[in-house]
Protein backbone atom coordinates (compact mmCIF):
# COMPACT_ATOMS: atom_id res chain seq x y z
CA UNK A 1 0.00 0.00 0.00
CA UNK A 2 0.95 3.46 -0.51
CA UNK A 3 -0.59 7.03 0.41
CA UNK A 4 0.13 10.19 -0.63
CA UNK A 5 -0.46 13.69 1.43
CA UNK A 6 -1.27 16.35 -0.22
CA UNK A 7 -2.38 20.07 1.58
CA UNK A 8 -5.54 21.60 1.37
CA UNK A 9 -6.44 25.17 2.05
CA UNK A 10 -8.90 27.10 2.70
CA UNK A 11 -10.05 30.48 1.52
CA UNK A 12 -12.74 32.60 1.50
CA UNK A 13 -13.62 33.96 -2.02
CA UNK A 14 -9.97 33.48 -3.53
CA UNK A 15 -9.69 29.69 -3.99
CA UNK A 16 -9.23 30.01 -7.69
CA UNK A 17 -7.21 33.21 -8.04
CA UNK A 18 -5.11 31.21 -5.05
CA UNK A 19 -4.47 28.18 -7.52
CA UNK A 20 -3.82 30.01 -10.63
CA UNK A 21 -1.24 32.03 -9.31
CA UNK A 22 -0.08 28.35 -7.73
CA UNK A 23 -0.61 26.89 -11.22
CA UNK A 24 1.83 30.26 -12.43
CA UNK A 25 4.66 29.44 -10.31
CA UNK A 26 5.25 25.46 -10.22
CA UNK A 27 3.45 24.56 -13.22
CA UNK A 28 1.19 21.24 -13.99
CA UNK A 29 -2.67 20.74 -14.36
CA UNK A 30 -5.31 23.48 -12.69
CA UNK A 31 -8.77 21.70 -12.00
CA UNK A 32 -11.62 24.00 -10.43
CA UNK A 33 -15.31 22.67 -9.61
CA UNK A 34 -17.49 25.40 -8.85
CA UNK A 35 -20.91 25.48 -6.49
CA UNK A 36 -22.84 25.60 -9.69
CA UNK A 37 -20.29 22.67 -11.41
CA UNK A 38 -21.42 20.49 -8.72
CA UNK A 39 -25.26 21.42 -8.18
CA UNK A 40 -24.22 22.59 -4.37
CA UNK A 41 -25.30 26.63 -4.53
CA UNK A 42 -26.37 27.72 -1.41
CA UNK A 43 -26.32 31.01 -2.05
CA UNK A 44 -26.18 32.75 -5.94
CA UNK A 45 -23.44 34.89 -4.85
CA UNK A 46 -20.93 32.07 -3.88
CA UNK A 47 -22.00 30.00 -7.27
CA UNK A 48 -18.52 30.77 -8.99
CA UNK A 49 -16.47 29.87 -6.11
CA UNK A 50 -14.50 26.92 -5.70
CA UNK A 51 -15.95 23.68 -3.53
CA UNK A 52 -13.04 21.78 -5.49
CA UNK A 53 -9.91 22.47 -6.73
CA UNK A 54 -6.67 21.79 -6.97
CA UNK A 55 -3.07 22.01 -8.99
CA UNK A 56 -0.77 18.95 -9.31
CA UNK A 57 2.38 19.38 -11.43
CA UNK A 58 4.79 16.36 -12.89
CA UNK A 59 7.76 17.14 -10.45
CA UNK A 60 5.89 16.25 -7.46
CA UNK A 61 3.99 19.44 -6.31
CA UNK A 62 0.16 19.12 -5.25
CA UNK A 63 -2.42 21.19 -3.34
CA UNK A 64 -5.91 21.47 -3.45
CA UNK A 65 -7.58 24.37 -1.95
CA UNK A 66 -11.77 25.08 -1.60
CA UNK A 67 -13.69 28.64 -1.01
CA UNK A 68 -15.34 28.22 2.22
CA UNK A 69 -19.11 29.20 2.10
CA UNK A 70 -19.88 32.42 4.21
CA UNK A 71 -22.65 30.60 5.61
CA UNK A 72 -19.80 28.50 7.39
CA UNK A 73 -17.68 29.34 10.50
CA UNK A 74 -14.34 30.07 9.05
CA UNK A 75 -11.12 31.47 10.94
CA UNK A 76 -7.80 31.50 9.12
CA UNK A 77 -5.79 32.24 12.41
CA UNK A 78 -2.69 33.85 12.90
CA UNK A 79 -0.15 31.12 11.91
CA UNK A 80 -2.58 27.60 11.07
CA UNK A 81 -0.64 25.86 8.81
CA UNK A 82 3.06 26.26 6.53
CA UNK A 83 3.26 25.18 3.28
CA UNK A 84 6.13 23.34 2.80
CA UNK A 85 8.32 23.03 -0.53
CA UNK A 86 11.77 21.09 -0.44
CA UNK A 87 13.78 20.17 -3.64
CA UNK A 88 17.07 19.29 -4.27
CA UNK A 89 17.69 22.27 -7.11
CA UNK A 90 18.75 25.71 -5.78
CA UNK A 91 17.26 27.46 -8.87
CA UNK A 92 14.30 25.75 -9.21
CA UNK A 93 13.97 26.55 -5.14
CA UNK A 94 14.76 29.98 -5.90
CA UNK A 95 12.01 30.55 -8.97
CA UNK A 96 9.75 29.52 -6.86
CA UNK A 97 10.78 32.15 -3.66
CA UNK A 98 10.40 34.51 -6.12
CA UNK A 99 6.96 33.52 -7.76
CA UNK A 100 5.37 33.15 -4.31
CA UNK A 101 6.73 36.31 -3.13
CA UNK A 102 5.24 38.19 -5.68
CA UNK A 103 2.93 40.83 -3.64
CA UNK A 104 3.76 38.86 -0.70
CA UNK A 105 5.46 39.40 2.71
CA UNK A 106 8.59 37.61 3.39
CA UNK A 107 9.21 36.57 6.54
CA UNK A 108 12.70 35.07 6.59
CA UNK A 109 14.76 35.91 3.56
CA UNK A 110 15.90 33.41 1.24
CA UNK A 111 19.37 32.40 1.80
CA UNK A 112 21.65 30.10 3.71
CA UNK A 113 20.43 28.34 6.69
CA UNK A 114 22.74 26.27 9.19
CA UNK A 115 19.97 23.05 8.55
CA UNK A 116 20.21 23.96 4.62
CA UNK A 117 22.00 25.56 1.70
CA UNK A 118 19.10 27.89 0.97
CA UNK A 119 16.18 28.59 3.30
CA UNK A 120 13.43 31.02 3.45
CA UNK A 121 9.77 31.76 4.60
CA UNK A 122 7.25 33.72 2.63
CA UNK A 123 3.80 34.74 2.98
CA UNK A 124 1.88 34.92 -0.13
CA UNK A 125 -0.75 37.50 -1.31
CA UNK A 126 -3.68 34.68 -0.16
CA UNK A 127 -1.96 34.66 3.34
CA UNK A 128 -0.27 31.48 2.96
CA UNK A 129 2.92 30.36 4.72
CA UNK A 130 5.46 29.30 2.40
CA UNK A 131 8.58 27.12 3.97
CA UNK A 132 11.21 26.65 0.99
CA UNK A 133 14.08 24.91 0.60
CA UNK A 134 17.45 22.81 -0.27
CA UNK A 135 17.55 19.83 1.43
CA UNK A 136 20.84 19.19 3.02
CA UNK A 137 23.51 16.60 1.74
CA UNK A 138 22.41 13.74 4.30
CA UNK A 139 25.66 12.49 6.33
CA UNK A 140 26.08 8.88 6.15
CA UNK A 141 27.64 7.15 9.07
Amino acid sequence: MTIQTVTHLNFRGQAGAALASYQSVFGGRLTLVTFADAGAVTDVAEADQVIWGEVSSEDGFHVMAMDVPAARDWNPGTIPVFVSVRGTDADQITRYWNGLGEGGTIIQPLGPAGFSPLYGMVRDRFGVTWVLDVQAPQVRS
